[in-house]
């Protein structure tokens, strides 16, 4: 059964998993211990929820939008398909029909 996580630890996961050494191992690939909000690990499926679009929030000024950029990259070279949303537009029944054709798609 097809199981969704919050809060997931791509990066340290991506880095061998949470644990002694963790930091010099993320350093080493170039990662940071980045997290998706949702994700479904068994198709490499990620839902990112950005909120404060319209007050000039974290994901919305210069420094965030580059740090966002470097997750979703580092995600997408390693096989994750990442869906972005933001906080006005996560209509739980669209994510759930995009995440649906996603994983239609893959088999």
């Amino acid at each position: 059964m097809t199981q969704a996580v919050t809060e997931y630890r791509f990066g340290a996961m991506a880095a061998g998993g949470a644990g002694k050494g963790l930091r010099a191992r993320l350093q080493a690939l170039g990662l940071r211990d980045w997290r998706f909000d949702i994700a479904i690990p068994e198709y490499m499926i990620a839902v990112e929820l950005d909120g404060g679009t319209w007050i000039q929030g974290r994901h919305s000024r210069g420094a965030g939008v580059i740090s966002d950029m470097d997750k979703i990259n580092a995600a997408t070279v390693r096989g994750w398909r990442v869906l972005r949303y933001t906080h006005t537009n996560h209509k739980t029944t669209q994510i759930l029909a995009d995440i649906s054709t996603l994983i239609s798609n893959a088999q």
